[in-house]
C-alpha cells in the first residue's frame, strides 16, 4: 500500500506550483488568480526511493470568504482522514491571515504527521519573514520556493521519513486482490452482485451510488481471491460533492493496492476521454489490467461487431494494447465466469519470474537480426539482461551507450518480449544501464 500525501492549504499560495515540482509534471495549472485549481490532480512522486501519491486539493471556490473557508475546511478534514501525510502550504509574502490560522487550527488536532511549507521564499528577507509561522505549532517551517526548487529537498526528506512504514502489512497477502474500476454507471456494482450471488451492492440507475470501496473474499468455482467493487472515478470537473472527492481518492487507492483491475466500459458509449483517464492511472501503477465491455446485450451487432469495436479499443488504449478484451452483460450474467479466469491469467503474468539464461537467449537472436540502430556513427551493444526484482515485471539490459537507445527501440524490444512471454493484460518496464 502506497502513502497519499495530501496538499492542503488556502487559494494561491502555491499548492499547484508544489505539486507540479513533486511530481515532475505540469498536470496542475498555475496561475496568479485564486481558485484556479478547481479540481483535484493526482500523481505519483518518488525520493529517495520511496513512492508516494500526491493529491493537489484545490482552493476551489468563488465568493465570499465565508464560502472559501467552508469549502477549505471540508477538504482539510477529507485529507486529514483519508491522507497518510499532509503538506500544509502558506505564502510568506501575505504573512498570516484568518483562513491560514483556521487550517492550523484543525490541523493541530489531527494525529497524521503536518508538514509546513512557506512558500516564496526566495530571498534572505523572506527567510526571516518566515519565522511568523512558527506561531501556528506545527513544528518546524520549511522555507522553500516551490517555483524554483530551492529547499524542497529538506521538505521531502522531512515527509518521507514521517511515513508509516507498516502500510504493506496485510493479513491476505499472497491472494490476489482484483478490483472493479470505471466511471460512475458503468455496471460495477452490477457485476459484483452477479458474481457474489447476493444483492450485496446498492444498484440505482444514478450514477454515484456506491460511495466506497467494498471488499469481499470470493472463494467459489476454484477461484481464491480479494473482489473490491470502487465507487466510480468521475471527470474531475463534476467532482463537487466532498463525499465524491472522497470516493475518487478511495478509488485511486484501490487501485494502487490492486494486483489486477477488471476495468470497466459502457458498450453504449465506447471509451470516452475519462474511461482513458482511469486507463492511464492503472498502466501508471503498472496493474495488470482486463477490459470488460459491459451492457454488451444492448448493443445491436452485425457479422464483426466484436472484431470492429476491439481493434477501435486497442487503437484507442495503444501504445499499451496487448489487454484481454471480454464482452459482457453483467444483468445477463453472461460470460461474467470469463472475465475472472483472464483475471487471474493477467494475476499469473504479471507475478511470473523468467529465468536469466531465457531472457539472454533471446537478447542474441534479436542482436543478430534486429541490433539498435547506430547514432552519430555510434555502435550500441547490448550485453546482458535480467529481469528485475520488482512487483510489476521490469528487465535491466546493460549496454555500452544506455543513453543513445531510442524509445522506438524500447518498443520493439517489448513487442519482442509479448511475442515470446506471455504478458498479456501486463504493462513491462525497461531500463537501459552502463555496463
Amino acid at each position: 500500500m502506497r502513502n497519499i500525501v495530501a496538499i492542503v492549504g488556502r487559494p494561491n499560495v502555491g499548492k499547484s506550483t508544489l505539486f507540479n515540482r513533486m511530481t515532475e509534471s505540469r498536470a496542475a495549472i498555475v496561475q496568479e488568480t485564486s481558485g484556479v485549481t478547481r479540481d483535484r490532480h493526482y500523481g505519483l512522486s518518488e525520493w529517495n526511493g520511496v513512492e508516494f501519491s500526491v493529491i493537489d486539493t484545490g482552493g476551489y471556490v468563488s465568493g465570499s470568504d465565508d464560502i472559501f473557508e467552508e469549502e477549505i475546511r471540508k477538504q482539510v478534514v477529507i485529507a486529514m482522514d483519508e491522507a497518510s501525510a499532509i503538506i500544509f502550504v502558506v505564502d510568506v509574502t501575505t504573512g498570516i491571515t484568518d483562513l491560514d490560522e483556521s487550517v492550523a487550527n484543525m490541523l493541530r488536532r489531527t494525529d497524521k504527521p503536518v508538514v509546513l511549507c512557506s512558500n516564496k521564499v526566495d530571498n534572505a528577507s523572506r527567510s526571516i519573514d518566515a519565522t511568523a509561522f512558527y506561531s501556528f505549532g506545527l513544528g518546524e517551517v520549511h522555507a522553500i520556493s516551490a517555483i524554483n526548487g530551492s529547499g524542497t529537498g529538506e521538505l521531502l526528506d522531512k515527509l518521507v521519513s514521517s511515513f508509516n512504514t507498516d502500510l504493506d502489512i496485510d493479513d491476505t497477502s499472497g491472494i490476489p486482490n482484483i478490483a472493479i474500476v470505471g466511471k460512475p454507471n458503468v455496471g460495477k456494482s452490477s457485476l459484483c452482485n452477479a458474481l457474489l450471488g447476493e444483492e450485496r451492492n446498492i444498484v440505482t440507475p444514478i450514477s454515484g451510488t456506491t460511495r466506497d470501496s467494498i471488499h469481499t473474499r470470493y472463494k467459489s468455482f476454484g477461484f481464491d481471491f480479494n473482489l473490491v467493487d470502487t465507487a466510480g472515478i468521475r471527470k474531475k470537473a463534476k467532482v463537487d460533492e466532498d463525499i465524491e472527492y472522497y470516493s475518487v481518492l478511495r478509488s485511486i487507492r484501490t487501485i494502487e493496492n490492486s494486483d489486477v483491475c477488471i476495468f470497466m466500459i459502457d458498450a453504449t458509449e465506447g471509451v470516452q476521454k475519462q474511461d482513458l483517464n482511469i486507463f492511464y492511472v492503472i498502466e501508471k501503477n503498472r496493474k495488470g489490467v482486463v477490459v470488460l465491455v459491459n451492457k454488451w446485450d444492448l448493443i445491436e451487432k452485425e457479422t464483426n461487431s466484436v472484431r470492429d469495436f476491439e481493434n477501435k479499443i486497442r487503437e484507442q488504449l495503444s501504445p499499451f494494447s496487448d489487454v484481454p478484451i471480454i464482452f459482457t452483460s453483467a444483468i445477463e450474467k453472461q460470460r461474467i465466469h470469463k472475465s475472472l479466469e483472464e483475471a487471474i491469467e493477467v494475476y499469473h503474468n504479471r507475478t511470473q519470474r523468467i529465468p536469466t539464461s531465457r531472457l539472454n537467449e533471446l537478447l542474441q537472436g534479436i542482436m543478430e537480426h534486429h541490433p539498435p540502430p547506430s547514432v552519430k556513427g555510434k555502435f550500441i551493444k547490448i550485453k546482458y539482461i535480467t529481469q528485475l526484482p520488482t512487483h510489476a515485471p521490469a528487465f535491466a539490459l546493460f549496454c555500452n551507450l544506455p543513453q543513445y537507445v531510442r524509445d522506438s527501440y524500447k518498443r520493439f524490444l517489448e513487442n519482442k518480449f509479448r511475442e515470446e512471454f506471455n504478458f498479456k493484460g501486463v504493462p513491462i518496464r525497461i531500463f537501459f544501464r552502463k555496463k
